[in-house]
Formats: C-alpha cells, sequence, structure tokens
C-alpha cells in the first residue's frame, strides 16, 4: 500500500487559500450567469480590433512553440519603454512575474515587507517559498510609503511591494514621492513596483527611475488598459542584473504564441489605447452618479475601478456585495478594514452600469434591513 506522495513541510502546513474566486465560480454556485460583470477589473471595452485580428492569424501556426526570447514584441517594448531588451523580461502575467521574482529572491525566513490589504496574490507566493510577511496598515486609503520604508529597515527586508496606482482602492502616489522614498531603502532591499493600472493615472504617476538602478522592479501589463486579461501578457522592467537571473528560472517557452502576436498589435495601436482611457474615464463618472443617487461617496481613481464608501463597516459592505451578487451585479471588494468599508467596481459598459443603477438601492435596502 502506497503512502502517497510526500510534501516539504512548508507546503504541507500552507492554508489551502485562492487568492481570488472567479465569476465563472460564482455563476456555477449561483446556477445563473451575471448580468453584469464588474468585478475582477477587467477591460469590458476589450483589446484592439488589430490585436484580435493577429490573434486569430497567429492561430494557424498554434501548433509552433513560441520565440523563447519573444524578439518581436521584445522589440515594440524597447521603443515603448526607452530601454534595450536586457532591461526587460515578458511573462505569463505580472502575478506569475511576481512568483518567479519571489523564487529568484526569497528564502525561508526572509522578511518581505507589504501593505495590509495589499494586492494579495503577491503574499500567496512570498508564502509559497516561506518568506516571512510584514504587513502595515493603510493610511487614508493609501499605501503608507513611509512605514513601508521604515518597517523594510526594522526588518532587514529583501522585499518591499508597492502598487501604483494601488489595488484594491484605487489610489495613488506621485512618482516623485516614490522616488524620494526610495533614499530610505534599505541596502539589499528591492522595490517591487506594480504598475498594472499606470496607463489610467494622472501624469507624473510614473517615478522617474532609471532602468538600471538596482532597487527597482516595475511590472506592467497588457491585462487591463489593452484589454488582454485572458491573454496573460505582462513585462518587467529593471537593471540587467536582476533581468538576467530570470533566465535562471522562468518557464522560457510558456508564453502564448498567439498572445505575443496580440499583445504587439495592441502596443502599437495607440489610438484604440486613448479611445480605452476615455471611455473608462466616462465610466467612472457614471459610477460616482450612482453612488451619489443612493447617498454613497466614492473614493478618487487612478485605476479603471472606483471604490465605493458604503458609509458603515465591513459587515455592511459584504451585506451589500451579496445582495449585489444575488442582483446578478459581479463586484468585490477590500478584504481588511477600514478599507472593507468599500466595495470595488470596475469600469463598465453603459448597459453594465445601467443594471448597477437598478441593483445598487435595492442591495442596499436589503443590507439595511436584512431577514
Amino acid at each position: 500500500m502506497t503512502a502517497g506522495p510526500r510534501y516539504p513541510a512548508l507546503i504541507e502546513n500552507l492554508p489551502s487559500t485562492v487568492p481570488f474566486v472567479g465569476p465563472e465560480v460564482q455563476e456555477r454556485q449561483r446556477g445563473a450567469p451575471f448580468l453584469a460583470r464588474v468585478g475582477a477589473n477587467e477591460n469590458v471595452f476589450g483589446p484592439s480590433p488589430k490585436a484580435i485580428s493577429a490573434i486569430q492569424s497567429a492561430a494557424t501556426d498554434i501548433w509552433m512553440y513560441a520565440d523563447p526570447t519573444h524578439h518581436e514584441l521584445m522589440g515594440a517594448l524597447e521603443a515603448h519603454m526607452g530601454c534595450s531588451r536586457d532591461h526587460i523580461v515578458i511573462g505569463e502575467g505580472i502575478d506569475t512575474l511576481l512568483g518567479y521574482l519571489v523564487r529568484l529572491l526569497i528564502e525561508p525566513g526572509d522578511a518581505v515587507v507589504t501593505s495590509d490589504g495589499a494586492y494579495p496574490t503577491f503574499n500567496f507566493h512570498v508564502a509559497g517559498y516561506g518568506g516571512a510577511l510584514h504587513k502595515v496598515p493603510f493610511k487614508d486609503d493609501r499605501e503608507d510609503l513611509t512605514a513601508l520604508m521604515a518597517r523594510a529597515a526594522e526588518v532587514d527586508a529583501k522585499i518591499v511591494y508597492l502598487a501604483n496606482p494601488d489595488n484594491p482602492m484605487g489610489t495613488w502616489h506621485s512618482g516623485a514621492d516614490i522616488v524620494a522614498a526610495l533614499d530610505a531603502l534599505p541596502d539589499g532591499c528591492v522595490l517591487v513596483l506594480d504598475e498594472a493600472y499606470i496607463e489610467f493615472a494622472p501624469e507624473g504617476t510614473a517615478p522617474d527611475i532609471a532602468v538600471d538602478d538596482p532597487r527597482v522592479i516595475r511590472f506592467r501589463t497588457f491585462s487591463k488598459a489593452y484589454g488582454m486579461a485572458g491573454a496573460r501578457v505582462a513585462y518587467a522592467v529593471a537593471d540587467t542584473g536582476l533581468i538576467t537571473a530570470f533566465d535562471k528560472i522562468r518557464n522560457h517557452f510558456a508564453m502564448n504564441r498567439a498572445a505575443q502576436a496580440g499583445a504587439l498589435a495592441a502596443l502599437q495601436d495607440q489610438d484604440w489605447l486613448n479611445d480605452t482611457l476615455r471611455r473608462v474615464t466616462e465610466s467612472k463618472t457614471e459610477i460616482n452618479r450612482i453612488a451619489a443617487a443612493s447617498g454613497l461617496t466614492c473614493l478618487p481613481s487612478a485605476t479603471n475601478f472606483v471604490a465605493i464608501d458604503c458609509g458603515r463597516d465591513g459587515d455592511f459592505a459584504r451585506a451589500v456585495l451579496k445582495a449585489l451578487i444575488e442582483e446578478g451585479v459581479f463586484v468585490r471588494m477590500p478584504f481588511v478594514a477600514p478599507q472593507d468599508r468599500c466595495i470595488r467596481v470596475s469600469a463598465g459598459r453603459p448597459e453594465d452600469l445601467a443594471i448597477l443603477a437598478e441593483s445598487l438601492p435595492k442591495a442596499l435596502k436589503a443590507a439595511q434591513n436584512p431577514a
């Protein structure tokens, strides 16, 4: 009789957690599709038609592995980021690249600093490699730059994680503030700057940091503004030493060939990107209007979603979210107090927001008068 696999102690002791439950899972649980899918910060306006065409054209060559050097997409990113390909690594979404980075830098017990309530998938990777997570609270609904750097120095951290703009609140820091904060980053520590939403942010949000600065690695994606979340294409920019190290562990043939072709076409269609940014702005304005009509306020947002302050505590916000889901509106919310007083609504099409406008007053009433 076999005893089955022998897990390392680290894996054996990890909780069986999933950072996010997908909307498809919830649809199966509720036995019906959502009427409005405005919870996962996807770009409902979709990718450039040129990207779709490129993906369709590449489908006939899908029998081949993708070029592991990503030559054509690398060339376009060189021009886009103003640096050589020696400073760029491409991967299967920011989530995967974050996992590679943690694997590169973290041994069991190594200190990692993040914000309590920030993007949970990063924490998932740190736990998976045995890192010691140290969390600091948000301050005024923003990640606290000063506190992050101070905690990093206190615990001799190897990584500090900062999303700018932030998920789940949509708040942001100026690039100048981030540059200034680097002076307090302890020696041997790397600032992980997650810029997944940078295209939506005001001018001056992206910091002016040299690509060969060994203290920083910046992550960007085609999932949000470029509307290609399902394609899983992202990239990181950093000093050549760190970028070269990714070759030691990355899955060189993991990138989808058709997805790469789509990302290249999307990057070259800036007109479509600009139109998407306009539509997202219009949508966020409408979300603010819908919230105000129900007596709620919204946090300023530099992303493609809006955090709506439900005005009470997390239990009340969870009741609102539950009622919205019962109405067929897929939304999410922050996990940690006091940010969990909010629900988070992604930019949607006019028809999506019409459903939200009808459903939100019902959800608030249900939360205020539970059965």
